[in-house]
């Protein structure tokens, strides 16, 4: 897990428009009375949701990451000229080692 979701994200995820403190794990409410504050077991829910989601996206941020370390415009015209697939092979290459669930 590179990024743990805390009860921060989870509460602005929950009431977008909300004003709020949180101080050492205590949330004070600031919302007008038409805001409903969330419970514990639904921020709770929301941080497991939020993480699931987060997770479920990895493959794409370690293949960003490997496709940032090309340098693809000069592979593709390289390859162009050359007649050679050293970008196509470079892409797959890191779709194999990250594959999509």
């Amino acid at each position: 897990m590179a990024n743990e979701i805390d009860k921060l994200a989870a509460i602005k995820s929950l009431t977008p428009n909300a004003w709020f403190q949180l101080t050492d794990d205590v949330v004070s409410w600031h919302a007008e009375e038409s805001q409903t504050e969330p419970t514990q077991v639904e921020i709770d829910a929301e941080i497991t949701r939020l993480q699931a989601a987060y997770d479920a996206l990895e493959y794409s941020r370690l293949r960003k990451a490997k496709y940032d370390l090309l340098n693809q415009d000069e592979m593709r015209y390289d390859d162009t000229k050359n007649s050679t697939t050293t970008w196509i092979d470079a892409i797959d290459a890191i779709k194999v080692a990250h594959p999509k669930p």
